[in-house]
């Protein structure tokens, strides 16, 4: 049996070897990181005992997931050939971790691998906002993504999209066109280009941009993982943006998701007799998306929500100074 914790020696070495080991996003592993850590998660891997949370057969079965890799060595060998690649990892409380992701709790990402300016991940929540659509683009939808994706460069915010196909690409070409900053959120290694015809977009992106991943290199995209990253471009943004989508787009997921944590969603109307944009008419008539015709509305409900956040802090900020107030003695009584 491979000895996970003979890598893990702290907390930023035992994350990475989570992420080569562990599926994303699953809720057991999410649960007990967030309960005990990465480096006792990992001994606990290699233990016979209980794990916290996980009846002796649960234990046993998510034991064999994660020893179901390579020896230890092969592991610290990938381990420094990723770092000789210039591939950089990063994990919760270090400098350009987004703390945003911190709001998916257990689901939140072991770690992130990353290629490029990671600094835009510690930019402020409502400067990111993410893009997505249907990979069988319209030429109106192709329209629509140009416009929202420069005018949202030009005016300084980072545009967020996953590097598919489709109003994907168009969002991060408009964006790198106008000089403006992108990230790719990839459902594969950020060694490797998916889809293959992206390789020069998914280069342009690490010199003027951001390629992040929560899988380890080397990783091929499976339709589970694409599924799973849309938590995260959710979470990466204040607000999302649906170009456009039909009734069974991918991009719905992320609307889904960004609605589940609180998030500004908001979408661009399409023709009623077009297939292509059901889905984005559908989230604007249930009341789950804000209809938007431009780049101003985008704006408008991006910075909505930040005075939002801001009033909430606000208010918190005052109701935690009113209980201090009532639990602190009068000084005339002490």
């Amino acid at each position: 049996m491979t000895s996970l914790s003979s890598l893990g020696h702290d907390e930023r070495s035992a994350r990475t070897v989570l992420s080569l080991v562990a599926a994303p996003n699953d809720p057991s592993t999410g649960r007990l990181l967030g309960r005990v850590g990465a480096v006792e998660l990992l001994r606990l891997a290699d233990a016979d005992g209980a794990v916290p949370g996980l009846d002796q057969i649960a234990a046993a079965v998510w034991r064999e997931r994660l020893h179901a890799v390579s020896s230890a060595d092969t592991l610290a060998t990938q381990m420094a050939t990723f770092e000789r690649q210039g591939l950089r990892v990063l994990i919760p409380g270090e400098k350009d971790w987004p703390v945003a992701l911190n709001d998916l709790g257990a689901r939140t990402p072991y770690a992130l691998w990353t290629r490029g300016e990671t600094a835009l991940l510690a930019k402020p929540l409502a400067d990111r906002i993410t893009l997505t659509g249907a990979r069988a683009s319209t030429a109106y939808g192709d329209h629509m993504a140009i416009e929202l994706a420069s005018d949202l460069a030009l005016s300084g915010r980072v545009v967020v999209a996953g590097g598919a196909f489709g109003i994907e690409a168009v969002a991060h070409q408009s964006a790198l066109a106008t000089g403006g900053r992108t990230i790719a959120v990839l459902a594969g290694g950020v060694d490797r280009a998916y889809p293959a015809g992206h390789a020069d977009l998914f280069a342009r992106i690490e010199q003027q941009g951001l390629l992040v991943s929560e899988v380890a290199p080397g990783v091929t995209p499976t339709r589970q993982r694409f599924l799973d990253r849309g938590r995260i471009m959710a979470a990466l943004s204040s607000t999302t943006v649906i170009v456009e989508a039909g009734a069974r787009s991918g991009s719905l997921r992320v609307a889904n998701e960004a609605v589940k944590l609180g998030r500004a969603v908001g979408a661009v109307p399409g023709p009623v007799t077009s297939a292509a944009s059901y889905g984005s008419n559908i989230l604007i008539q249930d009341r789950r998306a804000r209809l938007l015709t431009g780049s101003e509305d985008v704006l408008r409900l991006a910075d909505e929500d930040k005075s939002n956040d801001h009033n909430a802090e606000l208010s918190r900020a005052f109701r935690i100074a009113a209980a201090c107030d009532r639990r602190t003695p009068d000084s005339r009584g002490l």
